[in-house]
């Protein structure tokens, strides 16, 4: 996931996300504390890119921005779908984690060579 801190519009932080839907729109976890969500609080604009496992070739690019941040119950109820989704088992341990919501503006797939 790649975001645009507003002092350095060309400096970007990028780094790996588990990621998900929720309903028409992407969800992360992070901690509430984590550049991440700092900088989405200044500018809700991100990018993310996603890459087939099985299809090295193959990608999504997907630009958006965050529109909602979650914590508590609910918060927890997605985390630990998206944990799941990645180990099999809740996520752990329970420290502060909060959920960033994207709606994604745009996306494309690509298919390299």
């Amino acid at each position: 996931m790649h975001m645009w801190p507003p002092c350095c519009p060309t400096v970007h932080h990028t780094v790996p996300v588990w990621i998900a839907r929720e309903g028409e729109d992407v969800a992360i976890l992070t901690g509430p504390g984590s550049r991440k969500a700092r900088n989405t609080e200044r500018d809700p604009r991100v990018a993310i890119s996603l890459v087939d496992v099985d299809q090295p070739y193959a990608s999504v690019l997907i630009r958006g921005r965050v529109v909602e941040r979650i914590d508590g119950d609910r918060g927890w109820e997605i985390i630990d779908r998206i944990s799941r989704k990645y180990t099999g088992q809740p996520y752990s341990p329970r420290t502060d984690r909060i959920v960033l919501l994207i709606k994604p503006d745009h996306a494309d797939a690509v298919i390299f060579g």
